[in-house]
């Protein structure tokens, strides 16, 4: 996606282009484009001036996005029933852990969500820059 959004001003990209540049495996990169498509975050352009290029800007575009695309979310609260159904805990109600991986879900969430695509282009000092102020910090940490 970064590859993609550094280079949204070509149209389009290949994936051969990709693959040569980023080093990873062909099969790698066609199924991280095939999910990025299905979700809507890039578009695929047939014949023989094919290849992908962003569904929309990559300001417009959050890491939240991308990560929910490939990875189907951010963070699980992987006890809970409806999430693990092989997981039968019976201390459920009693749990004093689910509410620290709800507030870490919800904290990550809101992170990623800020970050754009466009900010993931820049250099660390930039990026640092163009967080929030209470993330910067705590960044640089």
């Amino acid at each position: 996606m970064i590859y993609l959004a550094k280079h949204q001003e070509v149209d389009r990209v290949t994936i051969r282009e990709i693959v040569s540049k980023e080093k990873y495996p062909l099969a790698y990169i066609e199924k991280i484009l095939q999910a990025l498509k299905k979700a809507g975050l890039v578009i695929s352009h047939q014949g023989n001036h094919g290849g992908y290029s962003l569904a929309r800007k990559a300001s417009e575009i959050t890491l939240k996005q991308v990560i929910d695309a490939l990875e189907g979310g951010t963070f699980d609260v992987f006890c809970q029933p409806e999430v693990r159904e092989d997981i039968v805990c019976t201390h459920f109600c009693l749990c004093g852990v689910k509410p620290v991986w709800r507030k870490t879900k919800q904290l990550l969430d809101q992170f990623y969500g800020s970050v754009t695509l466009e900010m993931m282009t820049k250099n660390e000092i930039e990026v640092q820059h163009m967080m929030p102020l209470s993330m910067a910090s705590e960044a640089r940490a």
